[in-house]
């Protein structure tokens, strides 16, 4: 579903601040894959989700996603097949928009224009199915400004309107990071709700170690624009945060890594 290959991408070439953001990597993702991604700061995550959203184009490599090469493409026309989410929950809606115009411009992203623009029975009933499946009480409140809502109800809002699409990668920009622990936990958990029942090819950036041992089939650790450790199945379930933190060190060759905040 994902193939990136030999992906390249340099800030700043030829000055004293040039920085290798990607240095050749490579990263293959079946259908269904959820892969969480972790990393300090200055790794290359979110270079990396850049890339794939077309937000920024590598130097060099590849990037091909549902056996079609999107390299070059724009990102606003690679967007069919990508839902995105960001960190930040004021990120993906629109705060002075309704629920049910939010839910109606992510419905139509990908749908051929036409003069109208009005929500039939059928597509509110639609909204509102899709919306318990938050649990939050949403779908009785569909005329509601967004920009009423809590930072939790907004990005719970926002992975919903990133999935309407049914996108063959989402992509989630360590998207529980601007929550506070009770909220992080109700996004994390509807992620992995929402993921397994629409069986989404999934893409999870986060600095929470423990977070990303407790989602996904597989997991890999960047640092300097490469992919160092990459652990699935079996592997993967025997993991802990102490491992991890061992296991960059020893990579690392004892430096590197002095603290654990730097990861989580």
């Amino acid at each position: 579903m994902l193939e990136l290959t030999q992906i390249f991408k340099v800030f700043y070439e030829g000055t004293p601040d040039e920085k290798i953001a990607l240095n050749k990597l490579n990263l293959s993702m079946k259908q269904g894959d959820f892969v969480t991604v972790i990393g300090s700061n200055g790794a290359g995550k979110s270079t990396l989700m850049n890339v794939i959203s077309g937000k920024l184009v590598p130097d060099m490599g590849t990037v091909m996603i549902d056996g079609a090469n999107m390299t070059s493409l724009a990102e606003h026309k690679r967007a069919v097949k990508i839902g995105r989410v960001f960190q930040d929950p004021m990120a993906g809606t629109a705060p002075t928009m309704t629920i049910e115009e939010n839910l109606a411009l992510a419905y139509n992203r990908t749908k051929k224009r036409t003069l109208s623009f009005g929500v039939t029975k059928k597509r509110r009933d639609f909204y509102r199915e899709k919306l318990e499946m938050l649990h939050l009480g949403l779908e009785d409140r569909l005329q509601a400004k967004v920009g009423l809502l809590s930072g939790g109800e907004r990005q719970a809002l926002s992975l919903l309107m990133a999935t309407f699409t049914d996108p063959k990668i989402l992509l989630l920009d360590e998207h529980t990071a601007a929550l506070d622990p009770s909220r992080a936990e109700l996004i994390t958990n509807l992620t992995k709700e929402i993921v397994a029942k629409l069986g989404l090819t999934t893409l999870m950036v986060t600095h929470n170690m423990q977070q990303a041992l407790d989602l996904g089939n597989r997991l890999i650790m960047m640092d300097k624009g490469q992919i160092i450790f990459s652990a699935d199945g079996d592997a993967k379930s025997d993991l802990t945060v102490e491992k991890l933190l061992a296991e960059f060190q020893k990579i690392k060759g004892g430096s590197g890594l002095s603290d654990r905040s730097l990861l989580s």
